[in-house]
């Protein structure tokens, strides 16, 4: 027999999102941040994930979507980079992910949690660049670790954090 338990928005536990898979998938709408929102409330279209793109457009669909304060979002596309991408630029692509969530962090107002992942992803570029990648695809990877750092100090500073406003240049 099916369970009629409730979930905290009052659906019953048999209609979880789940995707074609079967797997659970929250399918509430998303705001720019990728915070949830109230089901049937306008979001913000998700990146869709999985997507295996040229290290070049991964760089260029990221930077749009920082520039358009969406770092959740591009976060999602560092993510398949570095699931996708060679084994040697792993490293890389998980910092830059770091960072998108630490920016993200950042702006929702979390100050611990965006300075710490900001940090974690700059040091994670930084050993990668360590390696010999200097300006993989074109990144500025000295640029973007500083940028980090320097939001890190001053978002533990107090500074309110506008997401688009204070998007990292990757090139």
């Amino acid at each position: 027999m099916g369970s009629m338990e409730s979930t905290s928005s009052g659906r019953t536990v048999a209609a979880r999102d789940r995707d074609s898979e079967g797997r659970a998938r929250n399918a509430r709408p998303r705001d720019g941040l990728g915070r949830p929102l109230p089901y049937g409330a306008p979001g913000v279209a998700r990146q869709p994930e999985g997507v295996v793109r040229r290290p070049e457009e991964s760089v260029a669909e990221a930077q749009r979507l920082l520039d358009e304060g969406k770092p959740f979002h591009a976060h999602e596309v560092f993510e398949d980079a570095w699931k996708s991408g060679p084994q040697e630029e792993r490293e890389l692509w998980r910092g830059l992910a770091q960072l998108a969530v630490g920016l993200t962090h950042a702006a929702r107002g979390n100050v611990t949690g965006g300075a710490r992942l900001l940090r974690r992803g700059a040091g994670a570029a930084q050993a990668w660049a360590a390696e010999g990648g200097f300006r993989p695809h074109g990144i500025d990877l000295a640029g973007v670790i500083a940028w980090a750092r320097e939001l890190a100090a001053e978002v533990e500073g107090g500074a309110v954090v506008d997401a688009g406003a204070r998007a990292p240049r990757l090139r």
